[in-house]
């Protein structure tokens, strides 16, 4: 096992990481912005590095100071939590170069899930159900209108390499196709730089279901259950609860069977997310997310797996220290995202000094949480501050434990 592990990320993901580290007994590396200097994360590492200025282009996505860091600190691996360089291929590759472990799949996975279509592809021929569309990019409009027609209206526009609810369009009619391409493929290059699309069948209201996956270098391909990850705001994530309501024992096990078949088909290591769509009995496979998921504490409540210690078994070369057989779902967990956001602003990012900060207690209930008194919200980075997640018998009594959290 490793003695020393840099987390190429900030706020509450990078303090999860080390909450880990630290009760396996391995030295946590923090990096850092100098706009972060007096972060939280900062202070939770046992030694720090400091790897550029505050914007994320000129230090938590730039892959040479980070690998500088690394050498710097001696670090022997290192974890990327999720967003910024978490699912970056050239990344990845760039730690082996360096004679660094990267903590999560191998470039080939991440680089096959990268890209929608291309995800796509694999799962169809792999036998995985796949939303029905189309399998190849938008060229132009005319295109476009090629393959709706033989979709069916209404379509959803979708960039191939967005994430985030970003590039997502949905056109009702052929009028509106047009319009449709060119929002997505705009806003999938300005955020993303890539401006590929795609379309697909847009289906009506879905449960928006994914299944948490871990997987080995010794054969071991399992799943801990499902996520209901349905109220979204703007395509993006706010509340998640496992496991999801209205799923049965026998649709659990086939949705369960699904994500295993889709991260064999690529040859997946570490945890992994197979997010998908569940329409009535009919579960579709949407897209895999290559890193540990915003909403993984979930999980962990109801089964009581540390994904994270996992992860780090898996790039150490060890098997999975999960007993299959024993693996069940105890009781509901749910979690609720908390965002320095301006609810009479359309909910935007609101930063400033946080000049009151009190945390809720109990018995089920688990913080991760980034900030504290005094913590100043910055411009320059993603509004989330902390993850409230409880646990509870059952879903009534843990919705109870929440409101009650909440209003603590």
């Amino acid at each position: 096992m490793f003695s020393r592990v840099l987390v190429a990320n900030r706020g509450e993901i990078a303090i999860r990481v080390f909450r880990t580290l630290r009760r396996m007994g391995i030295e946590s590396v923090a990096v850092y912005s100098e706009a972060e200097a007096d972060a939280l994360h900062v202070k939770a590492a046992d030694r720090a590095v400091c790897i550029g200025p505050a914007p994320v282009a000129e230090s938590y996505l730039r892959i040479d100071r980070v690998l500088e860091a690394a050498r710097e600190s001696g670090a022997e691996a290192i974890h990327p939590g999720y967003g910024l360089l978490a699912e970056s291929a050239e990344f990845a590759e760039a730690c082996e170069q360096a004679g660094l472990v990267f903590i999560g799949p191998k470039p080939s996975a991440t680089r096959a899930m990268g890209s929608k279509i291309s995800a796509r592809a694999v799962m169809t021929e792999a036998g995985v159900p796949v939303v029905p569309g189309s399998l190849e990019p938008v060229r132009d409009l005319e295109h476009g209108l090629t393959l709706a027609w033989d979709i069916g209206y209404p379509v959803a526009v979708k960039a191939s390499g967005a994430g985030g609810g970003k590039g997502f369009r949905v056109a009702n009619s052929p009028e509106e196709l047009g319009r449709a391409i060119e929002e997505a493929r705009g806003e999938s290059e300005r955020f993303f730089g890539d401006g590929t699309v795609y379309l697909e069948r847009y289906l009506h209201d879905p449960r928006h279901v994914e299944v948490q996956v871990l997987a080995d270098t010794h054969g071991n391909v399992i799943h801990l259950f499902e996520r209901d990850c349905s109220v979204q705001r703007r395509h993006q994530k706010l509340i998640e609860e496992s496991p999801a309501p209205q799923v049965s024992p026998e649709l659990r096990e086939r949705i369960g069977r699904i994500a295993v078949d889709a991260a064999r088909a690529v040859g997946y290591r570490s945890a992994g997310t197979v997010e998908g769509l569940l329409v009535g009995a009919d579960y579709y496979f949407l897209e895999m997310n290559t890193r540990i998921q915003v909403e993984h504490g979930v999980t962990e409540m109801v089964t009581g797996v540390d994904i994270v210690e996992q992860q780090l078994l898996v790039a150490a070369g060890l098997p999975l220290a999960v007993p299959v057989d024993e693996i069940r779902l105890s009781g509901h967990a749910i979690e609720c995202r908390i965002n320095a956001e301006n609810a009479s602003k359309r909910f935007l990012p609101a930063p400033g000094e946080i000049t009151e900060y009190a945390e809720p207690a109990g018995p089920h209930v688990r913080i991760d949480s980034g900030v504290e008194k005094g913590t100043r919200v910055l411009p320059y980075y993603d509004p989330l501050m902390a993850k409230l997640v409880v646990w509870g018998e059952n879903r009534e009594r843990a919705t109870a434990n929440m409101l009650a959290a909440l209003e603590d």
